[in-house]
This record gives structure tokens, C-alpha cells and sequence, in this order.
């Protein structure tokens, strides 16, 4: 009970002054501000169903990320772009999707390897842990019983086959090929599969072909057969090189077999082939179209092809449209391509800006990892990202980037268990060199470093928030 002197006192006091109380007077804010005060507010999230990447920076939260569970609610399109310099984070963040995706049995994947260290490829360690021998392509193995991707396998369709050919011959001259060309090839294919049918044609049949046509090749067109030959000299040569020349023992003879498209995991080694010569694209091309038709099937299996490089695909106008094609086809079959690219000043200014815009258009998800500054608006521009996520990307420290997933735009810092750490922790894995990866206290407090970066961002440039109303918190 209240003491009768306090209430005596309390009753007169009202009586002389009214009734006293303590009113707090409200603060009037935006919603962007009363995002970061009070947390309920914050942007919702992916839902929870599907791999678990990480936690948000500025709420905290656990961030889930599958693009089988929110297609076609949220995600357009199953595809996915990661950006960001070296040493930011990029190859942990593949590596543990992919073994997170793998949990689920109903999950396959395809990686193209295009980096590697002590004479094997990136993904060696987890192919090794889960009992998968990579399908290495070596031109030096190759000429000792290696592997050999056959560009002519019964397997790919006679369009497919076309398709393939004419896209190595136009990506190693640097530019399509003329109608008379064309023509030549044409009729040399049509020629070998239909002569050829005790064995499995390879392309020394077509070069061979190519330089001997048939009489009834000219007759068809009303032409010389020696125009015909002229025509398809060209490309005799170009494919010469794959059968003879510095790619020779990959793709001039039959398809290896044991090669296990049913197996989990597929890994395509490609960390003997120089990054930087012709011959990557046109691999790119051949393994691309090769498993649209070998391994893309409808079995109501979701399948992630992940390519390591992929600005060699995106920057040919011609490996692009191959792409492109597989893309809008393999999203009515579950597939969900993911493209790791370093800047994207390296696709966008190039020979296929146009077929670059149009894979980048499919991309609904984009992972941005740390750029320099003058990158990073260049590659906002690009993707639309709102200007507070422009400005932090260049004060990214490893393993934080931006997600926008389909315009839900959140700074997520990528978790590794312990388990996963001595798998996806190699030396160029997470900063590309031994060095920055001295001791895990010092990745630690690197990303605690990040965190309190990202709330003193907030603090300061809350206002510049997009889409911020007025509202009243008391």
C-alpha cells in the first residue's frame, strides 16, 4: 500500500497543479533510420529454406539463399553473378554452396576450374573428399590416353554439332564465319554423319573432309568443287589445331568412357590450360554444349553449373550465345548458373557487350565482394544497386559482400564451419595468398573490423537510403 503521507501529498499537488506526469515526446524519422534503431524493422529476409550462407551484417540475422526454393516467387530466373577482387572471398563462398547444396539428394553439380595450384586444380580437395576423380583436360595427358570430350558424340544433336563447330572456328578467327564458309562446313558435316556410322566421327573427319569435298557438295550449289574446297580452307586449319596442333588429344577422337554424369559432383580441371589463350573459350564452348546434351536432363534433378573465369565465356560474343541459349533452356529443367567474374568492366566493355548484357539481364542474383571504388560505380551502374551499397562495397574487408537478390539488397557476412575450413581455405581460397591468412584471429578480427565499419555507415548515411518515408517512433 501507498503511505498516506505520500498520498495526501500526491492529491493536493494535483489539486493546485493538475496531474503530473513524465510524457516522452516522439522523434520523428524515416523508415531507413528506423531500420537501424529499431531492429524489427529491417528488411525481411529470403525466408528459411534452402543453404544457410551467412548472417546479415546489420541485423544479424541468419541469411538463406537457394535459387530452386525462391524461383519463380521471388527470383525470375535461377542465375546468379559473383564479383570481386582477388582475395575477397569469392572461392570459399562457391565452395561451401556447393557442399551445402549437396546435403540435398536431389542436388547435382558441374564446375569448370579454371585456377589451380601444385599441378592440380581449386576443387581438387573437395573432389578428393568426396571420393571424385576430376575429369582433367591436359593436351600434354591427353596425348597419353587423357581425357577426350568428343565435339562430334552421337549424344549432342546434328544442330548441336553444327552449332559446336562453327562456334570453335569462330571464336578462334575472332570473328563468324562468311556464308561460303559456312556453306563448307556445313556440307562436310552433313557428309561425315552420314558415311561415318561404324564408329563415333571425330573431327579428323571433318578436316579431312574439308579439304577433299565431295563432287556432289558442288553440284548441289552449281559451283566448282575446287570454290568449294577454297571456301572451307579456313576452316580446315582452325580445326587442324585441335587435331593437330597445341590442343591436340582433347577432342580428335571418341568421348572417354567411365566419365560418371550421375555422380554428385563433376569437376572439369582446366588449371593446365593458359587462362589467357584462345583455347580457354573454345573449351568453354565444347564442355558447355557437351553437357547441355549429355547431362541436362529432365529427371526433376536441380543442377548448379558453376564456372570459375567465366569472363571467358561472357566476353565472346560467339561462347556467349551458345550460353545464352543453354541458360533459357536449362531453367525449365531446374538449372541454376552461377558465373564468378572478377570485374565486370571486363564483359561490359568488350567484343560481346550485347550478349554480356543479356546474360547479366538473367542473372537475378548478383554477390558483389570488395572493388575499388571507381569499379564499384561502374559495376552499380551496371547492376542498379542503390547508392549506400555502391559506397560500401570498396570498405568490404573478406568474406562481407552485397547480395542483391532480385532487388533485396543486404551486406552478408559468409560463415565457414570448422569442418569446411581446411576444404575451402587453400592458399589462394579466401586472399589468394598464404600471408593474408596468417591465423584465423586475424580473419576474426578483420571481419569485426567490417562489422563495426558497416554500423559507423549506417550511422552516417542512413538518410541516403532508398525508398525512406516519413513515420513517427515514439
Amino acid at each position: 500500500m501507498r503511505d498516506p503521507l505520500t498520498a495526501l501529498t500526491d492529491a493536493f499537488t494535483s489539486f493546485l497543479f493538475g496531474k503530473v506526469e513524465t510524457t516522452r515526446l516522439p522523434v520523428r524519422t524515416s523508415t531507413g533510420q528506423a531500420q537501424a534503431v529499431y531492429l524489427p524493422t529491417a528488411a525481411p529476409g529470403l525466408g528459411d529454406s534452402g543453404v544457410i550462407i551467412g548472417r546479415e551484417v546489420y541485423s544479424g540475422k541468419g541469411y538463406i539463399y537457394d535459387p530452386f526454393q525462391l524461383y519463380g516467387q521471388q527470383l525470375p530466373a535461377p542465375h546468379w553473378l559473383v564479383l570481386g577482387e582477388s582475395g575477397n572471398g569469392k572461392s570459399a563462398l562457391e565452395k561451401t554452396y556447393v557442399l551445402r547444396q549437396l546435403r540435398f539428394r536431389d542436388r547435382q553439380v558441374v564446375v569448370l576450374d579454371a585456377q589451380g595450384e601444385d599441378g592440380v586444380g581449386e576443387w581438387n580437395l573437395i573432389a578428393e573428399e568426396l571420393g571424385i576423380t576430376p575429369i582433367r583436360l591436359d593436351p600434354t595427358a591427353a596425348l597419353d590416353h587423357g581425357i577426350r570430350l568428343n565435339p562430334l558424340d552421337p549424344a549432342i544433336t546434328t544442330t548441336g554439332q553444327l552449332a559446336l563447330l562453327r562456334t570453335i572456328v569462330e571464336v578462334a578467327m575472332g570473328h563468324g564465319l562468311d556464308e561460303r564458309s559456312g556453306f563448307a562446313l556445313k556440307v562436310a558435316h552433313a557428309y561425315v554423319n552420314e558415311t561415318i556410322v561404324e564408329r563415333q566421327p571425330v573431327l579428323t573427319d571433318i578436316v579431312e573432309q574439308l579439304r577433299h569435298p565431295e563432287p556432289e557438295s558442288a553440284e548441289a550449289m552449281n559451283v566448282a568443287i575446287d570454290d568449294v574446297r577454297a571456301w572451307g580452307l579456313d576452316v580446315a586449319l582452325v580445326l587442324d589445331r585441335l587435331v593437330d596442333g597445341d590442343l591436340r588429344g582433347m577432342f580428335d577422337g571418341p568421348t572417354t568412357v567411365g566419365i560418371d554424369l550421375d555422380a554428385p559432383l563433376i569437376v572439369f580441371d582446366l588449371s593446365h590450360i593458359d587462362r589467357n589463350s584462345i583455347a580457354m573459350p573454345i573449351l568453354m564452348a565444347i564442355v558447355g554444349v557437351w553437357l547441355e546434351h549429355t547431362w541436362i536432363r529432365p529427371d526433376r534433378k536441380k543442377r548448379i553449373f558453376l564456372v570459375e573465369e567465366a569472363w571467358h565465356i561472357i566476353n565472346s560474343p560467339f561462347v556467349a550465345q551458345l550460353f545464352q541459349r543453354l541458360l533459357k533452356f536449362g531453367r525449365r529443367l531446374g538449372l541454376s548458373f552461377v558465373a564468378v567474374v572478377h570485374h565486370l568492366s571486363d564483359v561490359v566493355d568488350g567484343a560481346a557487350a550485347k550478349e554480356a548484357a543479356a546474360i547479366l539481364k538473367m542473372a537475378s542474383t548478383r554477390t558483389i565482394y570488395a572493388q575499388k571504388a571507381d569499379e564499384a560505380r561502374a559495376t552499380g551502374g551496371v547492376l542498379g544497386l542503390p547508392r549506400w551499397a555502391v559506397e560500401i562495397i570498396p570498405t568490404l574487408t573478406p568474406g562481407i559482400a552485397v547480395w542483391d537478390v532480385n532487388g533485396n539488397v543486404q551486406v552478408v557476412k559468409h560463415l565457414v564451419t570448422e569442418t569446411e575450413r581446411p576444404l575451402v581455405f587453400t592458399d589462394r581460397a579466401m586472399t589468394e595468398s598464404s600471408a593474408d591468412l596468417a591465423t584465423d584471429d586475424a580473419l576474426r578480427a578483420a571481419e569485426l573490423e567490417a562489422e563495426q565499419r558497416a554500423a559507423a555507415f549506417v550511422e552516417h548515411h542512413i538518410a541516403d537510403l532508398d525508398g525512406s518515408s516519413e513515420s513517427t517512433v515514439a
